[in-house]
């Protein structure tokens, strides 16, 4: 009498059918199916021994339900993307999600090198200066008109270029009779002194500090000698051609103040009316 073969799980005899052989024990196939097959994810049918089994994660899937969610492409072979739990070839995952080149038009595939800027996205090899055409990359630029320019480019066509060096501002700088300039290139005529923020004046369009402007062109006050610029709301008298301070306008004799005063020239001098009736 023949030994027992029998299904661990059924207890039906195997003579003459096809098993399983597992840990357990032979299982008949039906019994091996219902007690280890996985369900598939997309059909919920249980994936046969006999079935190729394709597997993300967690999930199982017979290897013809392993497709995009969109277009139906079989995934078996081909690279995918999960997005909000569905699978995705490239192709759908990209025309859903990816962002278009503002240059070219195409699609910036996930992965690639770009570049965002203001809500626009660029393949890397395709964010170009305006101005030479260069590649950006990583380098600094300056976003005008619609146009990004790298610093150079920027500097050469639209950053203002100083009065006096002809070169641009690229930072900084004063403003003279509407004019740009360098800080360290408003300097005065006469003895190179920088103006940028001193009171200073000018003559024929050339810049003076008031030392230089008073000791060049400033007539000189006939009672101390120095020299009248009339800067920061200084007063003065002029008669004839002589010149005073307001402070040094004064009678020769009891140096009373003569401005808004009758007054009478004697020689090189000026006296007021008292001194001058008084006689020498």
């Amino acid at each position: 009498m023949s030994e027992a073969f029998d299904c661990a799980k059924c207890g039906e005899s195997l003579y003459g059918r096809k098993y399983i052989q597992t840990d357990g024990g032979p299982h008949c196939v039906p019994c091996y199916d219902n007690t280890f097959a996985n369900t598939c994810a997309e059909c919920q049918q249980l994936i046969g021994h006999d079935s190729r089994e394709l597997f993300y994660e967690d999930r199982h899937f017979h290897e013809g339900c392993f497709r995009c969610c969109r277009c139906q492409r079989s995934l078996a072979d081909e690279p995918f993307t999960c997005q909000d739990n569905e699978l995705l070839c490239n192709d759908c995952y990209c025309s859903a999600f990816s962002s278009q080149c503002s240059a070219c038009g195409e699609t910036v595939m996930p992965g690639s090198r770009k570049l965002e800027y203001g809500g626009q996205t660029w393949h890397e090899h395709c964010f170009l200066c305006s101005g030479c055409e260069q590649p950006l990359g990583s380098r600094s630029f300056v976003p005008d008109k619609g146009g990004h320019y790298c610093v150079p480019c920027y500097e050469n066509k639209f950053a203002p270029r100083c009065a006096r060096c002809s070169k641009t501002l690229t930072q900084g700088g004063v403003t003279y009779r509407d004019q740009p300039w360098h800080r360290e290139c408003l300097v005065c005529t006469g003895c190179q002194t920088p103006l940028a923020g001193q009171q200073f004046t000018s003559r024929d369009d050339d810049p003076y500090c008031v030392a230089c402007f008073g000791e060049l062109f400033a007539p000189k006050c006939s009672s101390c000698k120095c020299p009248i610029t009339g800067l920061g709301g200084g007063k003065y008298v002029s008669f004839e051609d002589r010149h005073w301070h307001h402070s040094c306008f004064s009678c020769a004799r009891c140096s009373t103040s003569l401005v808004g005063q009758g007054f009478v020239p004697d020689g090189d001098q000026v006296l007021c009316q008292g001194c001058s009736q008084a006689g020498p």
